[in-house]
């Protein structure tokens, strides 16, 4: 399983890269990966027009998008559409920073802290 990474270099500069998630135990219930650390989960709605200009995140974090995809911009400058369903990864903390951007939709997403 694929999920998008957003990170930050020694010079705070911040760029994606795709994390591969390792399924490797098969049940009745599907394949799943090993457990990952969380503590909690906090649910999110944001309007169609929801624009949040260049920032860090707050706290290291998975956000799951549940019905509507976003745009994220690194300081790179690569831009990434993250879709309805997809995990992405958000560790720029200490960072330049990231803008997030509706694309015409209202969306709910789930955020899960991992520190």
């Amino acid at each position: 399983m694929r999920i998008h990474n957003l990170y930050a270099d020694e010079n705070g500069e911040t760029h994606f890269r795709d994390i591969e998630i390792e399924l490797c135990e098969t049940g009745p219930d599907g394949t799943i990966s090993k457990i990952h650390p969380a503590t909690g989960i906090i649910f999110r709605s944001t309007p169609a027009d929801w624009f949040f200009d260049w920032h860090p995140t707050t706290r290291r974090q998975y956000v799951v998008n549940l019905d509507a995809p976003h745009r994220v911009t690194a300081s790179d400058g690569e831009s990434r559409i993250i879709g309805t369903g997809e995990i992405y990864l958000v560790e720029d903390m200490h960072s330049k920073g990231h803008r997030s951007q509706a694309l015409g939709s209202p969306r709910r997403s789930l955020m899960i802290p991992i520190d």
